[in-house]
């Protein structure tokens, strides 16, 4: 079945709006502190299993819904993890790139502004409690400068409605 490109976008940003789980980010993993990009490369090599049909459990879990609605969701989350890595690598940290396939794609997945800004709110306000020095580094940062993963992209349906 092939679903229309526009209602597979609206779908998967209402049940990410709706998620209460923030594992899998939309927005770059340059703006998470270390433990944040830890979690995220742990949290994604177990989407990744799942994706694959390796591990029974998380199967429901909605943030999977946007690799679950791509073509090929193992690529895209091979090359979401692939953008960690580098992000990891940059950062001087040892992720195991055995883990992944190192598949670039970018601008895959649709993601609308209010998204980003949704997890970007949230972010700052886990670094406000935990990561006083990240906080400082993006409190000051222009939502509009906010960039999404590399596999994602802002939704031009986002930018003519001037919102997420």
């Amino acid at each position: 079945m092939t679903l229309d490109p526009a209602y597979r976008e609206l779908v998967y940003n209402i049940f990410l709006m709706n998620s209460y789980f923030m594992r899998l980010w939309s927005i770059h993993s340059k703006y998470l502190d270390t433990e944040g990009l830890v979690a995220l490369w742990r949290e994604g090599i177990l989407a990744k299993r799942v994706l694959e049909g390796c591990c029974k459990g998380y199967v429901n879990n909605p943030q999977l819904l946007r690799f679950r609605l791509h073509d090929k969701p193992a690529t895209l989350i091979n090359a979401y993890l692939y953008s960690v890595f580098l992000e990891a690598k940059r950062r001087g940290y040892n992720f195991n790139h055995l883990k992944i396939e190192p598949i670039p794609i970018y601008g895959a997945v649709a993601v609308m502004s209010g998204q980003l800004e949704y997890e970007f709110y949230h972010l700052l306000e886990k670094l406000k409690k935990c990561d006083e020095e990240k906080f400082k580094e993006l409190i000051n940062l222009e939502l509009t400068d906010i960039e999404p993963n590399p596999v994602s992209r802002l939704s031009k349906a986002a930018l003519k409605s001037g919102g997420g």
